[in-house]
C-alpha cells in the first residue's frame, strides 16, 4: 500500500457563493455550492500537482458529507482519516463576492458555526499508520475554534512530532468560524510554537505580529524553518532557510480568490516534496518555489471554486514557460 506523503487536517465543507458577485446578503438571488474548506483543497491541490496527499476530518453522515467525500475520491485524495459523525451535518458556509472576486463570509445559514460536523473530529480515532509514513502535515486554525477538533490537532501534533513529519500552518483565520474571536490569538500562538512552516495574509500578520515583514516574523518565532506572506495582486513575501525576497503576482483575470491561498501553499508543498527541504539553503531554489507556488495561485482564481479551478502540473509549467517568453 502506498501512503500519502502529506497530511492535511481541518475542515471540509460546501461553499456556497453567491452567484451575481458585488450584491449584499439581502439581494442574493441564487447560490451556487463548490467543495471547499481550506485543508481538503490543499490536499486536492496537492494530488492535481502530482504529490499523494491525504485529508483528516470530519463530515456528517449525510448527502453532503457523501459527495464531498466522493470529490476527494475522484481527485485522488486518501480519505483514511475522514470521520463521518451521525448527528452533526455537513458544514455549508455562504460568501459573497465583490467585482474582483474577493470573498466575504457571510454566514452558515440556519445553524451556529460549533453545530458542524468538522468540530467533532475526534483525536482518538486519527490513524497513526498515516503519520508513520507521511512527509508533511499540513494544519489550518479553524479547528482551533472547538474543544474536540482542537484536541484532534493537538494529537496530530503529537504525531507529528513522534514520527518527525514536518508541519506546515496556514494561519486562515476566520472570525465567523469562532464562537469566540477573541479567544483565537492565544490558541493560535500556542500551537506556532510547535510548527515548521508558517503561511499567513499580510492581514493575518498584521493581526498577529504588527508587522508584515517574513524576515521579522521567522525572528520572532525563534523555532520556524519558514515564513510566507501573501498579499493577493501584490505579489508574497517569503524568508526561507534565511532566504528573504518578494515575488510579484502574476497578471491574470481574476474571476474568483476562493482556495487561491490554497492552491499557493499546495504549490509550495508540492515543490519542497519534490527538491527537499535542504535545497532551501539555495538562494535561486527557493525564489524558484515561490514562483512556482505564485503561479499556482494565480491559475486557480481565474477559475469560481477551489476544488474545481485548481491546475495539473503540466498546466502550471505551460503557464510558466509563456510567462517567461
Amino acid at each position: 500500500m502506498t501512503y500519502p506523503r502529506v497530511l492535511c487536517l481541518g475542515e471540509i465543507l460546501f461553499d456556497c457563493l453567491a452567484d451575481k458577485p458585488g450584491v449584499s446578503l439581502e439581494e442574493v438571488e441564487s447560490w451556487t455550492a463548490y467543495p471547499g474548506g481550506a485543508p481538503a483543497n490543499v490536499a486536492c491541490a496537492l494530488v492535481k500537482l502530482g504529490t499523494a496527499a491525504g485529508f483528516i476530518g470530519a463530515v456528517g453522515g449525510d448527502e453532503l458529507g457523501n459527495s464531498l467525500v466522493e470529490v476527494l475520491q475522484e481527485v485522488g485524495v486518501d480519505t483514511a482519516g475522514v470521520q463521518r459523525h451521525p448527528s452533526a451535518p455537513t458544514r455549508q458556509v455562504y460568501v459573497l463576492r465583490n467585482q474582483a472576486g474577493d470573498r466575504n463570509f457571510a454566514g452558515f445559514g440556519e445553524f451556529n458555526t460549533a453545530d458542524f460536523a468538522d468540530t467533532r473530529l475526534l483525536a482518538a480515532q486519527l490513524p497513526e499508520v498515516l503519520f508513520e509514513n507521511a512527509e508533511y502535515l499540513v494544519l489550518g486554525t479553524l479547528e482551533l475554534a472547538y474543544p474536540e477538533s482542537r484536541d484532534a490537532i493537538a494529537r496530530a501534533i503529537e504525531l507529528a512530532e513522534q514520527y518527525d513529519v514536518k508541519i506546515i500552518l496556514d494561519i486562515n483565520w476566520r472570525p465567523v468560524f469562532w464562537p469566540n474571536p477573541d479567544e483565537a490569538k492565544a490558541h493560535i500562538r500556542k500551537i506556532l510554537k510547535k510548527v515548521d512552516f508558517v503561511k499567513l495574509s499580510e492581514e493575518e500578520a498584521e493581526w498577529l505580529f504588527a508587522t508584515t515583514d517574513a524576515g521579522a516574523i521567522t525572528y520572532r518565532l525563534d523555532s520556524v524553518e519558514g515564513v510566507l506572506v501573501t498579499a493577493g495582486e501584490k505579489g508574497c513575501a517569503y524568508c526561507l532557510s534565511e532566504n528573504e525576497g518578494k515575488i510579484p503576482a502574476f497578471t491574470v483575470d481574476v474571476e474568483d480568490t476562493t482556495g487561491a491561498g490554497d492552491a499557493f501553499l499546495a504549490g509550495f508543498v508540492s515543490q519542497l516534496c519534490k527538491v527537499g527541504i535542504k535545497s532551501l539553503a539555495t538562494p535561486e531554489i527557493t525564489k524558484k518555489i515561490v514562483t512556482y507556488a505564485s503561479a499556482v495561485g494565480a491559475m486557480t482564481a481565474m477559475k469560481p471554486g477551489a476544488i474545481r479551478a485548481q491546475p495539473t502540473a503540466a498546466e502550471v509549467e505551460a503557464f510558466l514557460y509563456l510567462y517567461k517568453h
